[in-house]
């Protein structure tokens, strides 16, 4: 009864939030507030929520303090230089813009941290997706994915989890999966090439200049009918925008507000914004590799380090008290919806683990195996961390069911390297779960809704992790 709770339960969850029923944080707390009294135990599901709570609380700090963090690097200049060469490389081509933002977000991810990830990747980007008229979804789509593949280095979570859960070594569960890895992450170079050909037939190839001409004209349209007069308007030259010089050649005489060059146009960021901070672009580099280093070490507890981080990053550039909360004012509407969203989470969870369905749903994924399945026991991990890693959180999956799988595989032959290897497969899907706090940083900075965002992304992440599993067994590492 609690395995058929159980799954009904998250079906119930993913229906309503894609079909825009309800918002993702009324899902996560009703629906399994609901179903606890459905299960009999609604007298103890303040235990469930607190339970929940406290286990989550330490990842909302650390999202809290990290968007804050990584909200003032981005604020004083830190990341422009990356930007600035990965929108050199895009220009105004949408093919290039998604498969630059494959890349980007593939780079940023080797600090291990998805909510840093998302952070830069659609603060580079987003500019860009929505002065083209681009699908936001993609963007999200491929950034989650390129994510999803890399979080499996061995400070990204899910390799430690399962070196700790079957008490195996990092790196002899990471190393040998390198190559299916790589084709995993050539996986989703291609899926952004294809998605970016979608886009570009979809809207054609523009250069800088023609898009920036056609905001001015939108522009000059906008004031003209708000009654404002030739003098206040976006003028170009002469009498129509194709004598401007800067845009085809043309000899037009001066203009009011001069459209940007190449160059200026498609910064992302804009180059000119108060908060820079070019003489501190030093100090904030070393304070950042400083702060990746210690996560990366464990010197300190992430949120700790976050907390520091934060709280030295504000001092250092903005030392008086008015820009500070300046700066923590311009954060908040993301810190505010991802920490929701992170403790409706938690009462998620807390009902799946206190009423003791993710349990009984796992014993019976587990106790369905064929007899004749148990030699390919590696194989079928893979193919079951796809769901259970989007369905539940990778503590669960790796603490609860993994030494299960594992235990199972080596009745038959099967070693726990291999079983460990095979449970990295569903991490392209996992980051986009809607357990998952970075996928809330993701949607929210790019404001698309998280129902359009599952609907996207669920198939191609599947897909791409049905590629490393195929990959692995190829090269016969899983």
């Amino acid at each position: 009864m609690l395995t058929i709770l159980g799954f009904t339960m998250i079906a119930t969850f993913l229906v309503l939030i894609m079909l825009k029923k309800m918002s993702p944080i009324a899902a996560l707390v009703l629906i399994p507030a609901l179903f606890c009294v459905f299960v009999g135990k609604g007298a103890k599901l303040g235990d469930y929520v607190i339970d929940g709570v406290t286990s989550l609380a330490p990842t909302a700090a650390m999202l809290m303090f990290a968007i804050v963090y990584f909200g003032v690097m981005i604020d004083v200049g830190l990341f422009d230089p990356i930007v600035r060469g990965i929108l050199k490389f895009c220009k105004a081509d949408p093919l290039r813009i998604v498969v630059g933002t494959a890349v980007l977000a593939a780079i940023v991810s080797l600090d291990g941290d998805g909510s840093t990830t998302f952070m830069i990747t659609v603060s580079a980007m987003y500019p860009l997706y929505k002065r083209l008229k681009m699908s936001l979804v993609v963007m999200t789509g491929v950034a989650a994915m390129a994510n999803g593949v890399m979080n499996t280095l061995p400070w990204g979570g899910p390799t430690a989890r399962a070196a700790t859960a079957l008490k195996v070594s990092a790196s002899d569960i990471f190393v040998p999966m390198i190559p299916a890895l790589a084709v995993g992450m050539l996986a989703v170079l291609v899926l952004s090439y294809v998605l970016g050909r979608r886009e570009r037939k979809r809207l054609g190839v523009l250069t800088l200049d023609e898009v920036l001409v056609e905001e001015a004209a939108e522009s000059e349209t906008v004031l003209v009918g708000a009654g404002g007069d030739g003098n206040k308007r976006a003028r170009t030259g002469g009498s129509g925008v194709g004598n401007d010089p800067k845009v085809n050649g043309g000899s037009g005489s001066g203009t009011d507000a001069e459209l940007p060059d190449e160059d200026e146009g498609f910064q992302g960021l804009d180059p000119d914004r108060p908060t820079l901070r070019p003489k501190l672009y030093w100090f904030n580099a070393l304070l950042t590799v400083t702060l990746l280093t210690a996560m990366i070490m464990e010197w300190l507890p992430i949120p700790v380090l976050f907390l520091l981080g934060a709280a030295l990053a504000l001092t250092v550039n903005f030392p008086h008290m008015p820009d500070q909360k300046a700066r923590l004012g311009a954060h908040a509407e993301n810190v505010l919806n991802v920490s929701g969203m992170v403790f409706a989470a938690a009462v998620f969870t807390g009902v799946l683990q206190g009423t003791g369905m993710v349990d009984h749903m796992a014993t019976w994924l587990v106790g369905n195996i064929p007899d004749g399945m148990g030699p390919h026991m590696a194989f079928v991990t893979g193919v079951l961390s796809i769901p259970l890693t989007y369905f539940m959180s990778n503590d669960g999956f790796y603490f609860g069911i993994v030494p299960v799988l594992a235990e199972a595989g080596n009745a038959h032959g099967v070693s726990t390297l291999e079983i460990a290897r095979a449970s990295l497969v569903g991490q392209p899907l996992h980051m986009s779960s809607p357990l998952v706090p970075a996928v809330y940083v993701l949607v929210g900075m790019a404001k698309v809704e998280f129902g359009d965002h599952t609907r996207f992304v669920v198939k191609w992440a599947a897909l791409t992790s049905l590629v490393v599993l195929g990959a692995g067994i190829l090269f016969g590492i899983i």
